[in-house]
């Protein structure tokens, strides 16, 4: 009775102690989550291949670690040096810690410390002075890891936390700054310094004490060729090879990465639809340029898939060390000079107002208190309409934006995604000087609407990840209009020195348009070439004019260039442009310009799905007009409030037609969705 009665309170003490190391293991868990939260964010183009990699906190590299993507002979090796039984114990290894405890006595010092690689990252966790109760801690902290997490978990958190120097962490950052690639491909030699590191990392940097580093990889490869992972005589061979210098990481696509970066905060491996090829072409193609101008001159530039909008490559400045560099000028509104006359003279066509072969008068003409004058000072009398595009008369692009309502063509840009900035001193004109740049607009904004023009007048958002889905479409002018506006633009002269595609073998056939800002500020070029839409921009980030610098002059050589160097990349995707066709015959009724008064609806516009209001307040419709309008809904007429405004309350969810009718009984009709959340 006596034994059981011992064995029943040592059961009693054995299981009470168990319930107290369980809730102290639950209450004190290793801190690796928090350690792997803090990682640095790696942003790779659509192959996968690195553009840019950040640091994380105090300016450290910390890349975290797949075993998917490292060589698997090195993590043989690294077993085999470090942790034989690594698969095999449960975080710490009794023989290893004999055997280390016995060469320490036999030696007379520490010569090795039995440590597993699971005690080495409970160590690089927590790091505190080589004691004994150091180790202690250690081994509870190496069991406690190896209770929560598995082999490849501990394995890949020790390679992402391992010290390599300086402020490398991880053996993807000394891959990096020692070899300039990830870890998936290694030669016996760079296993061999990777492996050595760790164990002494400031005393063994191979940028600052390459002679330590080099007899450290010696003494390892001797070891992995006594477990057969080395040839024998690997470290004489390598004896007086250098070990390598530190290089830069990545750092391509600069803003670029920081966008995407910021735009997905959770993920630290980000694939984007950049191309790694076409960014660098666009960025040596921008260096190129800005050596040839003072150093107060910025660039900026961006190449989009023009099918998928997808964003292929984008510059935001040609160097960091220029004025504004730091700046993403893709991204800032500035004057877009002549660029938006394509789609005037598109919205013309839609409205039935004009063709290209239509007769426009090229006088000095004043509308309303706004009198724009032609950039070299000179009219041409009657032109065409294709003449006045190809060379950028303004007098017939504002004609023709009165024709079709400046009000309206903001709108239309804004559902595309690319809203005018006005000025705040913009005065009751300014509607009219967005022809001629009157109104803000980002090489992104000009992007959009550029690759509408190639995709059949169909406007959707820029893409940067390919796990996205197509956008939301906004349609800014028919497929024939944009078609017959590409048809012109291919047309127009060359630069200066630059045969014409259609008489140059394999040359790139180039839709472009430039555009010069007033003072000189800013000057574009974008087009389309093959399956890629270009906008170029140049001018001084801080708005400074630049005297007599034109789009034509500044920026649509450099154009050129990029749309050569992506045939020399991807030469199928250049081969995408239709074969130049005869412009179509002017109806006789389009011989001469006049714009027609019809109204044209601004809200709502037409195939929009509008959210009811919760209220009832209902709608204040809207349209661009010469006289007062008569509103109808579904044929009922629509109200007005006390301030004259016609109120439109729909009676519920569903499909309705909205009418607006002048006083000379033309119409425009509106077809609207109303969406409720109820």
């Amino acid at each position: 009775m006596l034994g059981l009665h011992r064995i029943y309170w040592a059961g009693v003490l054995g299981l009470a102690l168990l319930v107290g190391l369980l809730a102290l293991d639950r209450q004190y868990p290793p801190p690796l989550e928090a350690a792997l939260a803090d990682v640095s964010t790696v942003v790779r183009d659509r192959n996968g291949r690195v553009l840019r990699a950040f640091p994380v906190s105090e300016g450290r590299w910390r890349l975290a670690a797949d075993l998917d993507r490292i060589d698997p002979h090195f993590i043989d090796a690294l077993l085999a040096y470090e942790d034989e039984r690594f698969y095999r114990h449960a975080g710490v290894d009794p023989l290893a810690l004999m055997r280390a405890s016995r060469d320490s006595l036999l030696a007379g010092r520490i010569v090795s410390g039995g440590s597993t690689i699971t005690m080495q990252l409970a160590r690089l966790l927590e790091p505190r002075e080589r004691t004994l109760g150091a180790k202690l801690f250690q081994i509870v902290r190496a069991v406690q890891l190896e209770l929560r997490y598995s082999k490849r978990e501990i394995l890949e958190a020790y390679l992402t936390l391992a010290p390599y120097g300086g402020n490398l962490e991880g053996v993807r950052a000394a891959s990096w700054a020692y070899f300039g690639r990830e870890p998936e491909q290694l030669t016996i030699e760079e296993t061999a310094l990777l492996l050595a590191l760790p164990q002494s990392p400031e005393a063994r940097r191979p940028d600052l004490r390459p002679e330590n580093a080099r007899m450290a990889r010696g003494r390892v490869l001797d070891r992995l060729a006594e477990v057969g992972l080395a040839r024998a005589g690997a470290s004489t061979d390598a004896a007086l090879d250098p070990v390598p210098a530190r290089s830069a990481f990545p750092a391509d696509a600069w803003h670029a990465a920081s966008d995407l970066a910021a735009a997905r905060p959770d993920q630290h491996d980000i694939v984007s639809t950049l191309d790694i090829d076409l960014q660098r072409l666009l960025q040596d193609e921008l260096a190129l340029a800005a050596q040839e101008t003072p150093p107060d001159v910025q660039f900026a530039a961006m190449i989009v898939e023009t099918e998928t909008r997808a964003v292929r490559a984008l510059a935001g400045s040609a160097s960091r060390g220029r004025p504004g560099g730091w700046i993403d000028l893709t991204d800032r509104p500035r004057s877009p000079g002549s660029t938006l006359k394509p789609f005037i003279y598109g919205m013309a066509f839609d409205d039935g107002l004009a063709a290209g072969g239509t007769r426009i008068s090229d006088l000095p003409r004043r509308f309303a208190g706004y009198q724009p004058d032609n950039f070299d000072r000179r009219f041409r009398g009657d032109v065409t309409i294709a003449e006045a595009l190809q060379h950028s008369l303004n007098v017939p692009a504002v004609t023709a934006l009165d024709g079709v309502g400046a009000r309206r063509f903001n709108a239309v840009l804004a559902f595309a995604g690319a809203r005018p900035e006005r000025p705040r001193s913009a005065g009751q004109d300014s509607g009219l000087a967005v022809a001629l740049g009157g109104a803000g607009l980002t090489v992104r904004q000009i992007a959009t609407l550029y690759a509408a023009l190639g995709d059949e007048g169909v406007a959707q958002p820029l893409r940067w990840f390919d796990d996205e889905g197509p956008g939301e479409v906004h349609p800014v002018l028919s497929a024939e209009s944009a078609g017959e506006i590409l048809d012109i633009l291919r047309r127009a002269p060359h630069p200066g020195g630059r045969m014409p595609a259609a008489l140059a073998r394999q040359a790139p056939d180039i839709a472009f348009k430039t555009g010069t800002s007033y003072g000189f500020r800013d000057a574009w070029s974008a087009g389309l070439a093959g399956n890629y839409t270009l906008v170029v921009w140049t001018g001084r980030a801080d708005g400074a004019p630049r005297e007599g610098v034109t789009g034509r002059e500044g920026a649509l050589p450099l154009l050129f260039r990029i749309a050569d160097g992506i045939g020399r990349i991807d030469p199928e995707g250049m081969s995408g442009a239709e074969d130049r066709n005869a412009l179509p015959e002017t109806p006789e009724t389009l011989v001469d310009f006049q714009a027609d008064p019809a109204p044209h609806i601004l809200f709502p516009p037409d195939g929009a799905e509008v959210w009811a209001d919760r209220a009832g307040r209902g709608f204040v419709l809207s349209a661009q007009a010469e006289g007062e309008l008569s509103w109808y809904a579904d044929g009922e007429m629509v109200a007005t409030n006390a301030m004259g405004e016609p109120v439109w309350v729909p009676s519920g969810p569903g499909f309705y037609s909205v009418t607006a009718v002048d006083p000379q009984g033309r119409q425009a009709r509106s077809r609207v969705r109303i969406l409720s959340d109820s």
